[in-house]
C-alpha cells in the first residue's frame, strides 16, 4: 500500500495537472484584467468590514473566512513544505512558488466568487458553498459525477495527517530527544493523543468556534513567526542579495536537482505551492462560500489575498532562513528538522523554542479548519445526519498520522489533491465567464458610490 500511495502521487503530479494549475491560474490572471495586482489595494481595504451585511444569508463573516482559510493553508505547509521543496527542488523551487501564488490569486478570486454565486442547500435547508456546489448550480445535474470525484478526494485528502505527522516529529525533536526506537514510537503515540484531544475542544463547536479561534490565532501566528525570521535575516543580512539571485538563477538552470532538469524544478514548486496556498485545490471555496454576503466578486477579492500571505510572505521568509543558514548544503534532514536546524544555527538556544511556538499554533490551526473542510465533503457525499459522525473519525487519523511515515502522509495528500484540482479548476474554467461579467458590474457599481 505505502508503494502505491506513493507512486499514484508521483504519477499524477506530472504534466497535465501542472499545465492545469498554472496555465488555468495565466488564464484567470489575464481574463481577471490583471485583478490580483490591481485590486489588491481594494481587497485589502475590504477587511475593514464596512460593506459587512449581517443579515446576508451565510454562517460567518468575510474577514473570518479569510481567517479560517488562512489558518488551514498558514500551516506547516510553510514551514516543512518549503525545506521539502528545496530539499527537491533546490532554491529555483521557491521563484515557481512565487509564480504559482500569483497565479494562484486569480485562481482564488475565481473559485471563491463562483463558491458564493452558485451556493447550494444541504439536506437539512442549510446554505453551503464550495466547488461540489459550483458543480452541480452552476454546471448542471450531468456534471455532478466531477462534484462527487472532489468530494470523495477531499474525504481523504483533507484529513490531518500530515500536519500531525510534522507536529509530532518536531515536539520530539525539541522537547524530548528520544534515547531508543522504541521510546520514540510510544512519544509519537503520546502526542498523538494529547493533539486528538485538544483539536476535539475545537472541532465538536462547529463552524463557528473554528472560524472564531482562527481569527484570533491568525494574527498571532504570523506575527510572531515574522518577528522570529527576521532576527535571523537581520544577522545574515549581507547575504540575502545573494541568496535571492541564487534562487532565481537556480529557477531556470535547475543545477540543483537531477543534472539540470528544470522542469522538475518547476513542477516541485508548483506541487510545494499547491499544498502550500491550495489555489485551485477548492478548500477555500468550501470556506468562503459560508460568509455572509451576497457580493461573489468581494469575497473573492478578500478569498485572493490568501496566497499572498501564505505564500509570497510567509514561505519566502521560511526559504530564506534556509538558505541564509546554510543548512540546506549540508544537511540529511527533511522536512521540518531542516527548518528546525536553520533555527538553531540562526539564534542558537532560543530558536528552536520560538520555532516550536510557531510551530505549535501554525498546526493546531491547520487542523481546527481542516476538519470543516472534511465535514463539508462527508455532509455532501452523506448527508448532514451522518456527517456529524465524520469529526470522530478525523479525531482518530490524527494519531494515525502522528505514527505513519512522512513521505506516505505526504504522497497521499499531495495526490487527493491532484484529484481534487480537476474538478475544482474544470467547473471555474468553464463557469469563468460568469465571474468576469460579475467583476465588471462590481467595479462599475463601486466607482458610483
Amino acid at each position: 500500500m505505502r508503494e502505491i500511495i506513493i507512486d499514484f502521487s508521483n504519477w499524477i503530479w506530472g504534466p497535465p495537472i501542472l499545465v492545469l494549475l498554472l496555465g488555468g491560474g495565466t488564464y484567470f490572471f489575464f481574463h481577471s484584467g490583471f485583478i490580483p495586482v490591481l485590486k489588491i489595494g481594494h481587497a485589502i481595504r475590504l477587511l475593514r468590514g464596512k460593506y459587512d451585511n449581517s443579515l446576508a444569508p451565510g454562517q460567518i463573516t468575510s474577514v473570518q473566512a479569510l481567517s479560517a482559510a488562512i489558518a488551514a493553508t498558514v500551516g506547516l505547509g510553510n514551514i516543512s513544505g518549503v525545506a521539502i521543496a528545496i530539499n527537491m527542488g533546490g532554491p529555483g523551487a521557491l521563484f515557481w512558488m512565487w509564480v504559482a501564488a500569483f497565479l494562484g490569486m486569480a485562481t482564488k478570486f475565481y473559485t471563491c466568487s463562483l463558491a458564493i454565486m452558485y451556493r447550494g442547500k444541504d439536506s437539512s435547508g442549510e446554505i453551503q458553498g464550495g466547488p461540489m456546489y459550483v458543480i452541480e448550480e452552476g454546471m448542471g445535474k450531468k456534471w455532478k459525477f466531477l462534484a462527487v470525484i472532489f468530494a470523495v478526494a477531499g474525504f481523504i485528502g483533507l484529513l490531518a495527517v500530515f500536519t500531525s505527522n510534522q507536529l509530532t516529529a518536531l515536539t520530539q525533536a525539541i522537547l524530548i530527544e528520544p534515547e531508543t526506537i522504541q521510546e520514540e514510537e510510544r512519544n509519537r503515540w503520546i502526542i498523538g493523543i494529547i493533539t486528538m484531544l485538544l483539536t476535539a475542544v475545537v472541532i465538536l463547536g462547529g463552524l463557528k468556534r473554528i472560524a472564531e479561534v482562527a481569527s484570533k490565532m491568525v494574527p498571532f501566528m504570523v506575527g510572531i513567526y515574522f518577528f522570529t525570521v527576521l532576527l535571523i535575516v537581520i544577522k545574515y543580512i549581507g547575504r540575502v542579495p545573494e541568496m535571492l539571485e541564487l534562487i532565481v538563477v537556480d529557477a531556470f538552470t535547475g543545477n540543483a536537482v537531477m543534472g539540470g532538469a528544470v522542469g522538475a524544478v518547476i513542477i516541485t514548486g508548483a506541487r510545494r505551492a499547491a499544498f502550500s496556498n491550495e489555489a485551485g485545490i477548492g478548500t477555500a471555496p468550501m470556506v468562503h462560500g459560508a460568509s455572509k454576503t451576497n457580493e461573489p466578486i468581494r469575497e473573492g477579492l478578500i478569498a485572493m489575498l490568501g496566497p499572498f500571505i501564505d505564500t509570497i510572505v510567509v514561505c519566502t521568509l521560511t526559504a530564506l532562513v534556509i538558505l541564509l543558514t546554510g543548512v540546506w548544503e549540508n544537511s540529511e534532514n527533511d522536512g521540518v528538522r531542516l527548518t528546525l536546524e536553520a533555527f538553531e544555527l540562526g539564534i542558537p538556544v532560543y530558536g528552536k523554542y520560538l520555532l516550536m511556538i510557531s510551530v505549535l499554533v501554525f498546526a493546531l490551526s491547520t487542523i481546527f479548519t481542516y476538519s470543516y473542510y472534511g465535514h463539508k465533503c462527508t455532509n455532501y457525499l452523506f448527508g448532514a445526519d451522518k456527517a456529524k459522525y465524520y469529526n470522530y473519525f478525523y479525531l482518530v487519523t490524527i494519531v494515525l498520522g502522528s505514527v505513519a511515515s512522512l513521505e506516505v502522509v505526504v504522497s497521499l495528500v499531495d495526490g487527493m489533491y491532484a484529484v481534487m484540482a480537476f474538478p475544482t479548476m474544470i467547473s471555474a474554467l468553464y463557469l469563468s465567464p460568469k465571474v468576469r461579467a460579475a467583476s465588471k458590474d462590481y467595479f462599475a457599481r463601486m466607482k458610483n458610490t
